[in-house]
C-alpha cells in the first residue's frame, strides 16, 4: 500500500525554485483523490479552527469532518484557487445545520487549553471583548470574525458571504463602525 503522505524529492532529484511536485497543488480542474489529499493537508487545520470558534471543541472534529466530506462529494463545485473560502462557506452551512438540529452549542465556551499560536482564542477570553461582540448583530459578528479570525478580505470574504465584492467591503466597513460604537459604549 502506498504511503498516505507524499514523498519529498531527495537531493538527486531536487526541484528548481518555482517547480512543484505533483501533490503540491491541484493541476487544472482535476479534482481527484490526489487533489483532495492536498486540499485536506493545506486546509484541514483552518477548517477545524473555523468550526471550533463557532461550535466549540466538543463538536469540532465531527463537524470539520462533515465539511471535508461535503468537499469530497461536491469536489467538482470547489473553485480552483478559492478552495479555502469555499470550505469556510460550507463550514458555515454545516454549523448552521448542526444548530438547527437542536444540539447544544456552547456560545460562551472557551477552551481551557489556550493555543499560544492562536491570538484569536486568547482575545476571546477577555470578558469585555465577548460582551462587545455579543452586542453586535449576528451578521456583523460573523463578518468581523471572518476578517479577524480567518483573515478574509475582498473577494474571499465576498465569496464566503455569498455577496459581491463591493457588498462585502461595505459590510465589513459597517461592521467595523458598529464595533467601534459598541466598544465606546462599553468604555462609558
Amino acid at each position: 500500500m502506498p504511503s498516505p503522505t507524499p514523498s519529498t524529492p531527495d537531493s538527486e532529484t531536487s526541484l528548481a525554485v518555482g517547480d512543484r511536485t505533483p501533490t503540491d497543488e491541484p493541476v487544472g480542474s482535476v479534482h481527484d483523490a490526489a487533489w483532495f489529499e492536498v486540499l485536506v493537508r493545506q486546509h484541514a487545520t483552518a477548517v477545524h479552527r473555523f468550526v471550533v470558534r463557532r461550535a466549540g471543541r466538543g463538536e469540532a472534529e465531527d463537524l470539520a469532518a462533515d465539511v471535508l466530506t461535503v468537499a469530497w462529494r461536491r469536489r467538482a463545485d470547489v473553485p480552483d484557487g478559492a478552495e479555502l473560502p469555499w470550505l469556510y462557506r460550507t463550514a458555515g452551512f454545516v454549523v448552521a445545520n448542526h444548530r438547527r438540529k437542536g444540539r447544544p452549542v456552547p456560545v460562551g465556551d472557551v477552551p481551557d487549553d489556550v493555543d499560544s499560536d492562536d491570538p484569536a482564542v486568547r482575545a476571546v477570553q477577555e470578558e469585555r471583548v465577548r460582551e462587545v461582540l455579543a452586542a453586535l448583530s449576528p451578521r456583523d459578528r460573523e463578518i468581523l470574525l471572518l476578517n479577524a479570525w480567518e483573515g478574509l478580505t475582498g473577494d474571499a470574504l465576498a465569496q464566503v458571504l455569498g455577496i459581491g465584492r463591493g457588498g462585502a467591503d461595505a459590510a465589513l466597513s459597517r461592521a467595523r463602525a458598529r464595533l467601534r460604537e459598541a466598544w465606546s459604549s462599553a468604555e462609558s
